[in-house]
């Protein structure tokens, strides 16, 4: 009679350090994470902020507001980008640049290029919201009087 409880309970032990063994492992970080990590390594004076629904906040001396928008359903990542002038500084577009680079694995020359592209249609014929397809990017450009916002993605392939 013990050996019939005995055999039970050592197999019901050993099935519970299997799965706290299995549940014990390591935690490795989010692919977004990792990006915004090798961001920051790459690109100086870039830091990492705070992490909210999907999005890292990034910061630049160069940039007012930047991001980094995590993968969804239907697009990759996102990089998004804003300054305070109507006209952007050749750092803004350095940053949004190596960060498109970065994060979609392109030349940074075909980023920048498609960055200036998109801000420089901004104006009174084009209008001020300016959506381009550039190296299978997808560019949006905001103009306002507050300044000029740069948001870089790509479509997943469905």
């Amino acid at each position: 009679m013990i050996a019939r409880l005995i055999k039970p309970t050592a197999f019901l032990l050993a099935m519970g350090c299997q799965l706290f063994a299995w549940g014990a492992s390591p935690a490795h970080a989010d692919r977004c994470d990792e990006l915004a990590a090798q961001l920051a390594r790459q690109i100086d004076g870039v830091t990492i902020g705070r992490t909210s629904a999907g999005i890292i906040y990034l910061s630049h001396p160069a940039v007012k507001q930047a991001s980094l928008g995590c993968s969804a359903r239907n697009k990759s990542n996102e990089i998004f980008a804003s300054t305070g002038s109507r006209k952007p500084a050749k750092e803004f577009f350095d940053f949004v640049a190596s960060a498109a680079a970065l994060v979609f694995t392109i030349p940074k020359n075909d980023a920048l290029r498609g960055a200036t592209r998109c801000a420089n249609r901004i104006g009174f014929f084009r209008g001020k919201n300016i959506v381009t397809r550039y190296r299978k990017l997808d560019i949006r450009c905001n103009g306002s009087r507050d300044g000029t916002s740069i948001a870089v993605s790509r479509e997943l392939d469905i």
